[in-house]
């Protein structure tokens, strides 16, 4: 026990001073400020090539949205992710030594070159949060959590990054065992994430194109603006366009939806007008939601037993 409340004690201060670090010692190599630089990018291109021209540049969810890039990409490390994933891991790794298990690389990468290691890491991990995101349309509690991210209602880069932080623990945590069993062995996965980042500021920026034929292999605005559209055609209830980076895995597995240009539908879900608007009560929403329909349940309960009792 001892050990594991060491590593916690280590990752949050550790994470601090990565984090200090990073805002002091601008670097090729700093998350920090890559995120500044792409996200300044993005708002200038929206800025000079706007495709909604009748939108405002500070728009609506703005600085909320501005206010999540900062939560969900570093303050959530910092408030307790990186020290319950360490644990996790530790347990994970402990678990693994009770059968004389000591890793679970199933493939060995490390000897190719650098860019295939990177590409290989970015397409396995793209094709893993593609088939999470179906479900976080499909499974109804993960539903409630995705709804925050679907709760925008003018697009723009920074909504890339409303999200419940929810959701990070899930992605991560579905990775963890598939990119684990790959023995990669260089350290410059930054690449492979902040491409991530650029192509996810790009698909909800307010620009449009599609890239022409390289359409169908990478996700663009022009298809992923369908996938925040408030009405869902009838044959897919649970929406389209999946992709995060690569578009390809919709037109493979047959949930791409590009029907005509969707410069000016309406964005959302069927009720979000009472989707709170906040921070705080958007991260509490899903657990409300689930506590409501507990008692309604525990209500429903109570009622049929009376009814039987009689």
């Amino acid at each position: 026990m001892e050990k594991y409340i060491q590593i916690i004690t280590n990752s949050f201060t550790g994470y601090f001073n990565y984090l200090v670090n990073e805002i002091s010692n601008p670097s090729w190599t700093n998350y920090f400020y890559w995120l500044i630089g792409l996200s300044v990018l993005v708002w200038m291109l929206e800025i000079v090539i706007p495709w909604r021209k009748d939108q405002k540049l500070f728009r609506k969810g703005f600085w909320l949205d501005t206010f999540y890039i900062l939560f969900n990409f570093f303050l959530f490390s910092l408030v307790g992710y990186n020290a319950l994933s360490n644990v996790a891991v530790e347990l994970f790794n402990d678990f693994l030594g009770l059968f004389g298990i000591t890793n679970i690389v199933a493939i060995e990468v490390q000897d190719f070159p650098v860019w295939a290691q990177l590409l290989i890491m970015f397409v396995i991990a793209d094709f893993i949060q593609w088939n999470v995101h179906r479900q976080l349309h499909k499974q109804p509690w993960l539903w409630e959590f995705h709804k925050v991210h679907h709760s925008v209602k003018e697009m723009g880069f920074a909504a890339q990054f409303r999200f419940h932080f929810m959701e990070t623990i899930i992605y991560k945590s579905v990775q963890y065992i598939p990119l684990a069993m790959i023995g990669f062995g260089i350290q410059e996965f930054f690449v492979v994430h902040m491409f991530a980042v650029f192509i996810g500021h790009l698909n909800h920026a307010n620009v449009g194109w599609n890239y022409g034929v390289f359409g169908y292999l990478l996700n663009n605005p022009k298809m992923h603006i369908w996938h925040h559209a408030k009405a869902l055609p009838e044959d897919r209830p649970y929406g389209m366009n999946f992709g995060l980076s690569l578009s390809i895995w919709d037109y493979l597995f047959g949930t791409a939806y590009i029907p005509k240009e969707g410069k000016s539908i309406e964005l959302g879900f069927e009720g979000d007008e009472e989707f709170p608007e906040d921070f705080k009560n958007q991260m509490a929403f899903p657990f409300r939601k689930s506590k409501v329909k507990n008692q309604f349940n525990n209500n429903k309960k109570s009622i049929y037993n009376e009814n039987k009792t009689i």
